[in-house]
């Protein structure tokens, strides 16, 4: 059966299931969706575009909604000014956190934990385009993002061994060594240091360097280069990437088994082999 001949899906099941956001407004922080690539832009320069409560839980719902966003299929985060995030703000954030008591502690550790869960659990691929300051809140960002692209003048600083903290917060101690490795991530958490462009680079967390005037067009056009392979099957593959950290490696064969099955019987695989066979380029269409 063609893929023009089988039935769409039920109206009911996609307005339940589906909504687009392009018309999102955003509160905290600048919002834009262009043919299907969202870029979100934190958006306060005179401090170097730091988080407050409030952004912190817009950029968690935002990320929650996007489970559903039928007219995006991949982001990019960045910050304005020549700076990505210096983190939390410290009036806004620190100063307010120093009164507050272990159950309100544990209400904002919570919700800034429930923010990398959502980017994690977002299908669309999460590209950062990052220049400049990226520390403390900001570094995680960076971390829970699914690509990263940078400049050599990025400083990249997990800062919270420096005010007090321990390293393991929104977690870093998980995923920063499945990044950088084991050594290296200890180094950042115990240290605090700062993690040059061009080093971070040869240590994989950024996947390429970009000149400082291009690196946001340059994951702008990453990302558009995703929206244009098979969306369900890239959620699938983000999906995988996560889940699978906890597995054995016979628990991720089978997963994966069962979910590269599952992404044999989309359209998108159908139109994939119809145009191998016309010697053509396949359109995909995330179905």
């Amino acid at each position: 059966m063609s893929s023009d001949t089988i039935p769409r899906v039920d109206p009911a099941l996609v307005a339940g299931n589906q909504r687009p956001l392009a018309g999102y407004e955003a509160r905290h922080f600048q919002w834009s969706v262009k043919e299907g690539v969202a870029t979100i832009v934190l958006n306060r320069p005179e401090r170097k575009n730091p988080l407050t409560f409030d952004s912190y839980a817009e950029l968690r719902d935002l990320f929650h909604q996007l489970k559903w966003a039928d007219d995006v299929k991949a982001v990019v985060l960045t910050g304005s000014g020549g700076n990505f995030c210096s983190g939390g703000d410290v009036h806004e954030i620190i100063g307010p956190l120093v009164r507050l008591k272990a159950p309100e502690l544990l209400m904002f550790t919570r919700m800034t934990g429930e923010l990398v869960k959502t980017m994690r659990a977002c299908p669309q691929p999460i590209v950062a385009a990052i220049d400049g300051v990226c520390a403390g809140a900001g570094a995680i960002l960076a971390m829970a993002s699914d690509l990263r692209l940078g400049t050599a003048r990025s400083k990249t600083a997990f800062l919270f061994n420096r005010v007090g903290l321990a390293g393991c917060d929104m977690g870093a101690c998980a995923m920063l060594p499945r990044i950088v490795g084991q050594g290296r991530a200890s180094e950042l958490l115990y240290t605090g240091r700062a993690l040059g462009g061009e080093e971070g680079e040869r240590w994989g967390f950024f996947n390429r360097l970009c000149a400082p005037e291009e690196v946001l067009a340059e994951a702008q056009k990453l990302a558009a280069q995703l929206t244009e392979g098979p969306s369900f099957a890239n959620g699938i593959t983000k999906t995988m990437l996560h889940q699978e950290w906890a597995m054995t490696i016979e628990q991720a064969i089978e997963a994966e088994a069962q979910a590269q099955a599952l992404c044999m019987l989309t359209q998108d695989f159908t139109r994939a082999y119809e145009a191998f066979v016309a010697k053509q380029k396949p359109v995909f269409q995330g179905d």
